[in-house]
């Protein structure tokens, strides 16, 4: 029996709006996120992830689409979070405003950003980027959300610049490494992004 087998029918009809990807790397985004939720244990009827580039074309585009109660708008949070309601910190951080009728479940963030939650499984960063691989100069907080954006990119490009795949690239090396993460380990080590895999799964309280 795989480490995955204990699986789960997600919420159906979900259509995720997710940042990131642009147009070089739509289908990679899509391809990463999609892993990375089937592996945190839902079978059947996938969500579908739409790649929309920057978080305010994600945003935006949110706004057009927020009246039916299956999308959702998963965003980098860009800074600390300090509430439970991520209205009020996408609010408090870029002015955007909870458009009428949509609920705070259908608002998830990757706090501080995607990169962040590569941190909680470095044994995957590791054996992605192989001989080279430095991780004692990724940061050593286990509270890996409580890690600024800054030192979460800059111990990447420093832990992989001997490698043979080079220095972190976002556009290359991002949505690959998404797929292979351990959601478990990134569950534990961002309540974030367990917030986002229960709801996925209907087990979400708000």
């Amino acid at each position: 029996m795989d480490k995955w087998s204990n699986r789960r029918k997600p919420v159906v009809n979900l259509t995720i709006l997710v940042e990131g990807g642009g147009k070089v790397s739509q289908s990679a985004c899509r391809r990463g996120f999609a892993s990375f939720v089937e592996k945190a244990g839902l079978q059947g009827e996938m969500p579908k992830f739409v790649s929309c580039g920057s978080r305010y074309k994600a945003y935006s585009t949110f706004k057009k689409m927020s009246m039916s109660p299956d999308i959702i708008l998963l965003v980098d949070a860009e800074e600390a979070v300090t509430t439970d309601q991520p209205w009020n910190h996408l609010s408090k951080q870029d002015s955007w405003q909870r458009p009428k009728g949509a609920t705070n479940e259908q608002c998830h963030l990757m706090v501080q950003v995607m990169e962040s939650w590569f941190l909680a499984d470095k044994e995957t960063l590791a054996k992605y980027y192989g001989q080279g691989f430095n991780t004692k100069a990724l940061p050593k907080n286990t509270r890996i959300e409580n890690i600024p954006k800054r030192d979460v990119e800059e111990g990447l490009k420093n832990a992989t610049k001997n490698t043979q795949k080079g220095k972190y690239n976002k556009k290359s090396h991002s949505f690959e490494i998404l797929a292979l993460l351990d959601p478990d380990k990134v569950r534990k080590a961002s309540p974030y992004a367990d917030r986002f895999i229960k709801t996925l799964l209907g087990e979400s309280d708000g």
